[in-house]
């Protein structure tokens, strides 16, 4: 069964929900609901990488996360927890959280691998060119991201992590333009030759626009994103991760239901 991850961004400027969930208690509220609509894991992140935004300091990233991570495992919540720097993942860690999602795959951070090697939680990393977004000249962008994240695998293995723990994440939408986004999800299925399990996360991004009508809000994307997180899972994505739970999670049992009809 693909696994879903529900988005809770604790932040005041992230694209879609920026300045929504600040509040704990709103937070756990909202997370709590995500569970409900049939989220297996809630995807806490305090810090946007939005395009344009800017880093907030350590301490803070720590007050926002860590007082919803506690409160979400104290209900008994499976909690990740999206962070480039290393002492977040340690501390989110302690506090009960599950996956550390790292949008950079360890190259933000120089510590993020010890941490990760230390602590028995799964880690998911990103394919990444930094914040900037800019988009590198790739030579084929399927077999450059595939290259990247098996060097990202083997360096998570260098320093001890069991390769069983590891999640690779394509980073759509990540220095990538919106025909190379398309071109990583149509040949997602060969991300499986690291032998790892693989998220996607196209959750309301800009190049799914043009699916909704023309000015709408992001939030008029969660049908493509629905449509997309099926299609992942047709592909042999392990899980992915949205903003709207209800909807995808009803595509993919729809997608289920397909392929029991298939094996019967």
């Amino acid at each position: 069964m693909t696994v879903v991850f529900g988005i809770l961004n604790v932040t005041p400027d992230s694209f879609s929900d920026g300045g929504s969930f600040r509040d704990v208690d709103a937070a756990v509220e909202h997370a709590l609901s995500l569970v409900d609509d049939g989220a297996d894991f809630i995807d806490v992140g305090g810090e946007s990488t939005r395009p344009g935004a800017d880093r907030v300091d350590e301490d803070e990233e720590h007050e926002r996360v860590l007082p919803v991570v506690e409160a979400l495992a104290a209900h008994g919540v499976a909690v990740s927890v999206d962070t480039m720097r290393a002492s977040t993942a340690r501390l989110a860690a302690a506090a009960g959280a599950a996956v550390i999602n790292d949008v950079s795959g360890g190259l933000a951070d120089p510590d993020m691998h010890a941490v990760i090697a230390d602590t028995s939680v799964d880690y998911v990393a990103m394919h990444w060119h930094g914040l900037d977004h800019a988009v590198p000249d790739y030579s084929n962008v399927v077999r450059d991201v595939r290259g990247e994240l098996k060097q990202r695998v083997a360096e998570l293995i260098v320093h001890g992590v069991d390769p069983a723990r590891v999640i690779v994440d394509p980073g759509i939408g990540f220095a990538k333009n919106a025909e190379q986004n398309w071109q990583l999800l149509g040949h997602l299925d060969e991300l499986s030759s690291l032998e790892t399990r693989v998220l996607v996360g196209v959750s309301r991004k800009r190049f799914l626009a043009e699916f909704a009508a023309e000015g709408a809000p992001a939030t008029d994307r969660d049908p493509a994103t629905a449509t997309i997180s099926a299609l992942a899972a047709q592909a042999g994505a392990w899980g992915v991760r949205v903003h709207d739970v209800a909807s995808t999670r009803r595509a993919l049992n729809v997608w289920h239901a397909w392929q029991r009809g298939a094996t019967a």
